[in-house]
């Protein structure tokens, strides 16, 4: 199963969403990920970020979506915040869609432990995220219920 994570600039939320889930997924799952403005490089704290806490950043780069034309992923989960008034990606593939917003760590405005503490609770929270995803029975979901069951899991 291939999964794509959007989000606008693919510098921070999007790429830490695709290295937490290529570090807790099992043979058979992958995720990319992907921006529809793509900054064109990685925030250096959320590199930072997965080192600190483990996880591979090797091949992480910031990318549009054109890049998966050819190869469309089977799930697309957007990670903007739509309370912030940031507006998602539009994709137009045959992938299922869901939606789990996460605030910008890189908004926060303070002194270094702060902003590290932001960094820190967003990769937590897709961690959680990501581990639902991959507890799900699978074998035994309809669309329909994969569908329903991702919208849940955005809501952690």
């Amino acid at each position: 199963m291939r999964v794509l994570f959007m989000c606008t600039a693919n510098s921070c939320r999007s790429i830490l969403s695709e290295a937490m889930f290529n570090h807790l997924a099992p043979a058979g799952f992958t995720a990319v990920s992907a921006g529809s403005y793509p900054k064109g490089q990685v925030l250096p704290r959320s590199l930072l970020t997965l080192q600190k806490n483990g996880i591979a950043i090797d091949g992480l780069h910031s990318k549009g979506n054109d890049a998966f034309e050819n190869n469309p992923p089977d799930i697309l989960i957007t990670v903007c915040d739509k309370a912030a008034g940031e507006t998602c990606p539009v994709y137009f593939g045959p992938a299922l869609k869901a939606h789990w917003g996460l605030e910008d760590p890189s908004d926060v405005i303070g002194d270094e432990a702060a902003i590290e503490a932001a960094f820190h609770a967003t990769l937590m929270r897709i961690g959680q995220r990501c581990q639902a995803f991959l507890d799900l029975p699978f074998h035994s979901l309809s669309r329909e219920q994969l569908k329903v069951e991702l919208d849940r899991i955005g809501t952690l």
